[in-house]
């Protein structure tokens, strides 16, 4: 089975057309808009890594704008340190995640890589999710969106990870030029039980017509199928809705056996 993708969208578009591909247990959903709303060029790119053995996922999504160059340029330089990635991936959630936290950020700082950046045209938004054993991990720059979906967090209002952070970039003009590299990251324990990991660029939030800037509305579409079944919906839903950006999604579900954190009181 499948367990490696990389995409970008200058090497197929998706313009009018819905493409939703299992890459083992996660669905990856991309269309490059509607022609008769103006789209002709899809700057969006994905990567998917599965290692069902060391019990990890590693997946990004990137949306690239003015061309699709910068997030071909950061794919290839991920796929460059893809060995020393996973052997860091291989090691237990402990020790993995707290040498991810420097690893990423030394693979955008890599002076090469940085200079390649100079010479580019475009930049890109790019959001980089792991799991882990029971742990979500992620490094965010720019304006794509991580959701968690599992009923004890959706209960007390919880969905959305990461939110759309403007103005951070990464390629012509790039956050880690600046004397302090701007990014988010975090660490999120997931809870026993099903938990949906949900990641797109904005095309799905800016549709006109749909409610999907909402988590919730996200939520409720995902709760009421499979999710293979959820994530075509959508990508179909603002299809019919004349949307003119490109839409990448990547989602999967995981169940948890151990339990999970709860407060003393319990």
């Amino acid at each position: 089975m499948n367990t490696n993708l990389t995409w970008v969208g200058s090497h197929k578009t998706f313009v009018d057309q819905l493409d939703v591909t299992q890459v083992h247990n996660v669905s990856v959903g991309r269309f490059g808009g509607n022609s008769a709303a103006g789209s002709y060029k899809n700057e969006d790119g994905c990567l998917v890594w599965i290692n069902e053995a060391e019990n990890w996922e590693f997946t990004m999504v990137l949306d690239g704008h003015k061309t699709a160059q910068s997030v071909e340029l950061v794919l290839n330089h991920f796929l460059k340190n893809e060995n020393v990635i996973k052997r860091v991936l291989a090691e237990s959630a402990s020790v993995a995640l707290k040498k991810l936290d420097h690893l990423i950020l030394d693979i955008f700082q890599d002076p090469d890589f940085m200079e390649s950046c100079r010479k580019t045209t475009g930049e890109t938004a790019c959001l980089i999710v792991v799991r882990k054993e029971k742990y979500l991990w992620w490094f965010s720059v720019g304006d794509c969106i991580l959701h968690l979906f599992h009923p004890e967090l959706i209960a007390l209002g919880e969905r959305q990870l990461v939110q759309r952070s403007f103005y951070e970039w990464v390629g012509e003009v790039n956050t880690f030029e600046l004397p302090v590299p701007c990014y988010s990251t975090g660490k999120k324990e997931m809870r026993k039980g099903l938990n949906q990991i949900f990641m797109t660029t904005d095309g799905l939030t800016e549709c006109p017509g749909v409610p999907y800037e909402d988590a919730a509305e996200v939520q409720k579409v995902l709760s009421d199928m499979s999710l293979d079944e959820g994530v075509h919906f959508l990508m179909d839903e603002i299809k019919r809705n004349h949307v003119r950006d490109s839409t990448t999604i990547i989602a999967w579900s995981v169940y948890i056996e151990e339990t999970a954190s709860l407060p003393s009181d319990l």
